[in-house]
């Protein structure tokens, strides 16, 4: 299947941090996809309110984490 540039564009689009990501790695071997264990200090309310959020959703603290912090970072 021969591919013409619209539809290149189409998917690169499509799939534009999956490329850039790819590109990252290509440039210095860092996995930007892979997930990596860091501590970090909270009040003690804060973990209680991320363990109930847990709790009630199903996901793992650190999820709710990294989908607040991604949230916020897209909105700058």
């Amino acid at each position: 299947m021969q591919l013409n540039n619209k539809e290149i564009r189409r998917i690169f689009e499509k799939y534009k941090q999956s490329f850039i990501e790819m590109e990252h790695y290509d440039k210095t071997r860092e996995i930007l996809w892979a997930r990596k264990r860091i501590d970090i200090t909270l009040q003690q309310r804060v973990i209680k309110k991320l363990k109930e959020m847990s709790g009630r959703t199903g996901k793992p603290v650190s999820r709710i984490i990294e989908e607040a912090i991604l949230a916020k970072s897209q909105k700058v």
